[in-house]
Protein backbone atom coordinates (compact mmCIF):
# COMPACT_ATOMS: atom_id res chain seq x y z
CA UNK A 1 0.00 0.00 0.00
CA UNK A 2 1.96 3.29 -1.19
CA UNK A 3 1.43 6.25 2.20
CA UNK A 4 -0.17 9.44 0.78
CA UNK A 5 2.13 12.20 -0.26
CA UNK A 6 1.16 14.88 2.96
CA UNK A 7 1.85 12.02 5.19
CA UNK A 8 5.02 10.98 3.88
CA UNK A 9 6.35 14.88 4.44
CA UNK A 10 5.00 14.23 7.79
CA UNK A 11 6.83 11.27 8.65
CA UNK A 12 9.93 12.88 6.99
CA UNK A 13 9.89 16.02 8.72
CA UNK A 14 9.37 14.12 12.26
CA UNK A 15 12.75 12.38 11.29
CA UNK A 16 14.70 14.89 10.66
CA UNK A 17 13.47 16.56 13.73
CA UNK A 18 13.97 13.56 16.12
CA UNK A 19 17.68 12.83 14.30
CA UNK A 20 18.39 16.29 15.20
CA UNK A 21 17.21 16.01 18.92
CA UNK A 22 19.61 12.64 18.72
CA UNK A 23 22.57 14.13 17.21
CA UNK A 24 22.24 17.58 19.98
CA UNK A 25 22.45 15.05 22.62
CA UNK A 26 25.26 13.51 21.75
CA UNK A 27 27.71 15.85 20.67
CA UNK A 28 26.66 18.74 23.16
CA UNK A 29 23.67 20.41 21.70
CA UNK A 30 22.82 23.47 23.34
CA UNK A 31 19.89 22.18 26.67
CA UNK A 32 18.26 25.50 26.60
CA UNK A 33 17.65 25.74 23.02
CA UNK A 34 13.78 26.34 23.08
CA UNK A 35 12.97 23.66 19.96
CA UNK A 36 14.37 20.98 22.85
CA UNK A 37 12.94 22.40 25.69
CA UNK A 38 9.56 22.25 23.79
CA UNK A 39 10.05 18.35 23.19
CA UNK A 40 11.60 17.75 26.58
CA UNK A 41 9.03 20.14 29.00
CA UNK A 42 11.80 21.98 30.06
CA UNK A 43 11.51 25.53 30.78
CA UNK A 44 13.96 27.90 29.72
CA UNK A 45 17.36 27.90 31.72
CA UNK A 46 18.39 29.88 33.92
CA UNK A 47 21.80 30.73 34.58
CA UNK A 48 23.28 29.29 37.80
CA UNK A 49 26.16 31.61 39.30
CA UNK A 50 29.60 29.88 39.68
CA UNK A 51 30.94 28.54 42.85
CA UNK A 52 33.55 31.57 43.20
CA UNK A 53 30.28 33.96 43.00
CA UNK A 54 28.45 32.13 45.84
CA UNK A 55 31.52 31.46 47.75
CA UNK A 56 31.79 34.24 50.79
CA UNK A 57 35.15 36.56 50.00
CA UNK A 58 37.25 36.59 52.72
CA UNK A 59 39.59 38.81 53.61
CA UNK A 60 43.27 38.67 55.67
CA UNK A 61 43.84 36.27 57.63
CA UNK A 62 40.46 34.52 56.40
CA UNK A 63 38.67 37.51 58.11
CA UNK A 64 34.77 38.27 56.23
CA UNK A 65 35.13 41.55 55.59
CA UNK A 66 38.41 44.12 55.41
CA UNK A 67 40.16 45.89 58.28
CA UNK A 68 40.31 50.01 58.08
CA UNK A 69 43.15 51.66 57.13
CA UNK A 70 45.60 51.42 59.74
CA UNK A 71 44.29 48.71 61.64
CA UNK A 72 46.38 45.36 61.21
CA UNK A 73 43.82 41.90 60.25
CA UNK A 74 44.38 39.04 63.18
CA UNK A 75 43.07 35.42 63.53
CA UNK A 76 43.82 33.38 66.62
CA UNK A 77 43.31 29.72 67.25
CA UNK A 78 43.59 27.85 70.53
CA UNK A 79 44.83 24.67 70.64
CA UNK A 80 42.43 21.74 70.96
CA UNK A 81 42.73 19.27 73.71
CA UNK A 82 46.96 18.24 73.68
CA UNK A 83 46.70 17.00 70.38
CA UNK A 84 46.03 20.35 67.43
CA UNK A 85 48.40 23.06 68.05
CA UNK A 86 47.25 26.38 68.22
CA UNK A 87 47.56 29.15 65.25
CA UNK A 88 48.15 33.15 65.47
CA UNK A 89 47.96 35.05 62.02
CA UNK A 90 48.43 39.19 61.67
CA UNK A 91 47.89 40.53 58.27
CA UNK A 92 47.44 36.88 56.49
CA UNK A 93 50.76 35.86 58.04
CA UNK A 94 51.20 32.92 59.81
CA UNK A 95 53.44 33.89 63.17
CA UNK A 96 52.65 30.55 65.21
CA UNK A 97 51.39 27.30 64.15
CA UNK A 98 52.36 23.66 64.19
CA UNK A 99 53.28 23.63 60.58
CA UNK A 100 55.97 26.02 61.63
CA UNK A 101 56.80 23.98 64.49
CA UNK A 102 56.64 26.74 67.02
CA UNK A 103 54.05 26.08 69.22
CA UNK A 104 54.36 24.57 72.86
CA UNK A 105 51.90 23.64 75.48
CA UNK A 106 51.12 26.42 77.54
CA UNK A 107 51.06 29.74 75.99
CA UNK A 108 52.12 30.64 72.51
CA UNK A 109 52.87 34.29 72.10
CA UNK A 110 53.32 36.65 69.62
CA UNK A 111 55.05 40.32 70.21
CA UNK A 112 54.51 42.40 68.00
CA UNK A 113 55.57 46.11 66.88
CA UNK A 114 52.60 48.75 67.32
CA UNK A 115 53.90 51.13 65.25
CA UNK A 116 54.91 49.16 62.10
CA UNK A 117 52.70 45.57 62.39
CA UNK A 118 56.03 43.40 62.21
CA UNK A 119 56.57 40.06 63.93
CA UNK A 120 59.31 40.80 67.00
CA UNK A 121 59.42 37.72 68.31
CA UNK A 122 57.09 34.24 68.89
CA UNK A 123 57.92 32.06 72.01
CA UNK A 124 55.85 29.43 74.08
CA UNK A 125 55.93 29.02 77.62
CA UNK A 126 54.97 25.23 79.07
CA UNK A 127 52.64 25.86 81.70
CA UNK A 128 52.92 22.52 83.56
CA UNK A 129 56.29 22.25 84.13
CA UNK A 130 57.96 24.86 82.91
CA UNK A 131 59.77 27.83 84.89
CA UNK A 132 57.47 30.76 85.42
CA UNK A 133 60.63 32.84 85.94
CA UNK A 134 61.14 32.76 81.91
CA UNK A 135 57.19 34.14 81.34
CA UNK A 136 57.70 36.75 83.92
CA UNK A 137 61.33 38.05 82.02
CA UNK A 138 59.36 38.09 78.79
CA UNK A 139 56.72 40.15 79.88
CA UNK A 140 58.34 42.41 82.28
CA UNK A 141 61.00 44.20 79.75
CA UNK A 142 57.88 44.86 76.73
CA UNK A 143 58.11 48.64 75.54
CA UNK A 144 55.23 51.00 75.74
CA UNK A 145 52.67 49.65 73.01
CA UNK A 146 54.08 46.44 72.26
CA UNK A 147 51.41 44.28 70.72
CA UNK A 148 50.82 40.59 72.61
CA UNK A 149 48.89 38.01 70.85
CA UNK A 150 47.77 34.96 72.94
CA UNK A 151 46.99 31.30 71.99
CA UNK A 152 46.68 28.61 74.82
CA UNK A 153 47.15 25.16 74.48
CA UNK A 154 46.64 21.98 76.58
CA UNK A 155 47.31 23.58 80.00
CA UNK A 156 47.67 27.49 80.02
CA UNK A 157 47.45 28.32 84.08
CA UNK A 158 48.86 25.66 86.41
CA UNK A 159 52.20 27.52 86.70
CA UNK A 160 50.59 31.12 86.88
CA UNK A 161 51.85 32.98 89.40
CA UNK A 162 50.22 36.27 91.00
CA UNK A 163 53.03 38.45 89.11
CA UNK A 164 52.04 36.51 85.58
CA UNK A 165 48.75 37.30 86.14
CA UNK A 166 49.15 41.09 87.15
CA UNK A 167 51.39 41.78 84.38
CA UNK A 168 48.40 39.99 81.79
CA UNK A 169 46.08 42.57 83.75
CA UNK A 170 48.32 45.57 82.95
CA UNK A 171 48.63 44.26 79.07
CA UNK A 172 44.28 44.28 79.12
CA UNK A 173 43.36 41.48 80.30
CA UNK A 174 39.93 40.61 82.36
CA UNK A 175 40.24 37.10 82.95
CA UNK A 176 43.57 36.74 84.05
CA UNK A 177 42.87 36.50 87.57
CA UNK A 178 40.14 33.41 86.69
CA UNK A 179 42.79 31.39 84.46
CA UNK A 180 42.94 27.77 85.47
CA UNK A 181 43.91 23.95 84.83
CA UNK A 182 43.28 23.69 80.90
CA UNK A 183 41.28 26.45 80.19
CA UNK A 184 41.42 27.63 76.73
CA UNK A 185 42.55 31.35 76.62
CA UNK A 186 42.78 33.77 73.52
CA UNK A 187 43.78 37.38 73.77
CA UNK A 188 45.32 40.48 72.42
CA UNK A 189 46.68 43.18 74.26
CA UNK A 190 49.17 45.69 74.10
CA UNK A 191 51.87 47.35 76.93
CA UNK A 192 50.55 50.63 78.09
CA UNK A 193 46.87 49.93 77.60
CA UNK A 194 44.26 52.00 79.39
CA UNK A 195 41.44 50.57 79.39
CA UNK A 196 40.66 46.70 78.89
CA UNK A 197 41.40 44.30 75.54
CA UNK A 198 38.35 43.82 73.74
CA UNK A 199 40.39 41.07 72.09
CA UNK A 200 39.79 38.36 75.02
CA UNK A 201 38.11 34.83 74.71
CA UNK A 202 38.23 32.59 77.82
CA UNK A 203 36.50 28.60 77.86
CA UNK A 204 36.54 27.31 80.99
CA UNK A 205 37.54 23.23 81.84
CA UNK A 206 34.56 22.10 83.12
CA UNK A 207 33.55 17.99 82.72
CA UNK A 208 29.89 18.33 82.30
CA UNK A 209 30.33 20.69 79.23
CA UNK A 210 34.10 19.47 78.23
CA UNK A 211 34.01 19.04 74.55
CA UNK A 212 36.86 16.82 74.35
CA UNK A 213 37.51 14.55 77.17
CA UNK A 214 39.50 16.30 80.00
CA UNK A 215 39.15 19.77 77.92
CA UNK A 216 37.01 22.41 76.71
CA UNK A 217 36.87 23.39 72.96
CA UNK A 218 38.81 25.26 70.73
CA UNK A 219 38.57 29.21 70.90
CA UNK A 220 38.33 30.99 67.35
CA UNK A 221 38.95 35.19 67.55
CA UNK A 222 39.74 37.26 64.59
CA UNK A 223 39.23 41.01 64.26
CA UNK A 224 41.03 44.34 63.45
CA UNK A 225 44.01 46.08 65.90
CA UNK A 226 44.70 49.66 65.67
CA UNK A 227 47.90 50.51 64.72
CA UNK A 228 49.74 53.70 66.99
CA UNK A 229 49.73 57.07 65.93
CA UNK A 230 51.90 57.79 62.72
CA UNK A 231 53.92 60.29 65.00
CA UNK A 232 54.87 56.95 67.71
CA UNK A 233 58.35 56.39 67.94
CA UNK A 234 59.07 52.57 66.67
CA UNK A 235 59.26 49.70 69.39
CA UNK A 236 61.89 47.87 70.10
CA UNK A 237 62.73 45.03 72.37
CA UNK A 238 65.30 44.37 75.14
CA UNK A 239 66.31 41.97 77.11
CA UNK A 240 64.70 38.78 76.26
Amino acid sequence: MRIPGPFRVLVVLLLVVLSWLVGSALFGGESGSPLINFFTGKRGASVEPTSAETRPRKYKCGLSAPCPPKHLAFRLVSGAANVIGPKICLEDKILVSSVMNNVGRGLNIALVNGVTGELMESKSFDMWAGDITVLLKFLRVLHEGTLVLVASWDDAATKMDDEARRLFEELGSSVAKKLAFRDTWVFVGAKGIENKTPFEQLMKNNKNTNKYEGWPESLEMDGCIPLRPPGARPLEQEGV
